[in-house]
């Protein structure tokens, strides 16, 4: 892997990584154990080094991303795609996590941001590392396979990437992929016991991740569970677009469940003409 800077970011050039521009910030695509990993770059650190991780679909709607780059953040993904979340994307995710908060410092808990089929990636590896999670920002977030890419519910489902959930999962038949008792909304417990805050957003008229079936489902079992729920509804809204027109309540949950006090005290120190998340 790329010999990376400490600190505040990676350094100019680093062996084996390629090096690009992404929207003004430094951007670094890795080999890590033959798969491409993606972390791009503040141009000073915040103080705790905090970091926003996708799960799917880096780059689309990146308002926050390019906002919280600016108060420090580190922006990163890692490409398992096709694997919906499978135990094998879970193990790779942990891997990556290793390396970054091991051996490069990034701060033990990540902010999770999953969009659509980034929900299982996220919700995924947060019920297995309650511990090392900021919180979840989920966004039409699918939370039960069943409902999507299934279709067993109001969903127009899929039927490649149902098939692709019995491939990954190692179900040996749709009959053993229904009584699967593992998805996210049946996993909510580990999180709640961690403190682990949601932002759930979503457009009440998805007919592809139906709300009901996935976010709804969460929202209404979390509270319940001791858990932290904030939901933001788009009346009318599909599937897509995902985000919101004005990305503020976005970016300001994932800052005050993320960044460190010192963090929060240092951004509060800048210079009043930096234009504000920038």
């Amino acid at each position: 892997m790329a010999i990376l800077g400490f600190c505040p970011g990676f350094a100019a050039e680093s062996p084996g990584g390629k090096v690009s521009d992404w929207n003004g910030f430094e951007r670094h695509d890795l080999e890590v154990e033959g798969r491409t990993a993606t972390v791009v770059v503040p141009r000073e650190a915040a103080p705790g080094r905090p970091w926003l991780w996708h799960g799917e679909f880096f780059g689309h709607k990146p308002a926050p991303d390019i906002a919280l780059l600016g108060r420090g953040f580190h922006v990163v993904y890692l490409s398992v795609p096709d694997q919906l979340g499978a135990p094998s994307a879970v193990a790779a995710w942990s891997r990556l996590h290793q390396e970054l908060t091991q051996r490069y410092g990034l701060s033990a808990k990540a902010a999770l941001c999953g969009l659509s089929r980034g929900g299982l990636y996220c919700f995924n590896w947060a019920v297995a590392n309650p511990t090392r999670t900021a919180c979840i920002y989920a966004d039409a977030a699918v939370c039960d396979f069943k409902s999507w890419p299934g279709g067993l519910g109001k969903g127009k489902g899929s039927p490649r990437d149902w098939q692709l959930v019995k491939e990954r999962y190692g179900f040996s038949s749709d009959e053993a992929a229904k009584a699967y008792a593992g998805n996210p909304v049946d996993s909510l417990a580990p999180l709640a016991e961690a403190r682990v805050p949601l932002l759930l957003v979503f457009g009440d008229a998805d007919d592809v991740v139906p709300w009901d079936e996935n976010s709804g489902v969460i929202a209404e079992r979390y509270p319940k569970l001791g858990g932290s729920v904030q939901l933001i509804r788009k009346p009318g809204v599909g599937h897509h677009p995902h985000g919101l027109e004005d990305s503020t309540p976005i970016i300001e949950f994932l800052w005050a469940h993320t960044a460190s006090d010192d963090a929060k005290s240092w951004w509060a120190k800048r210079p009043a003409t930096t234009p504000p998340g920038k």
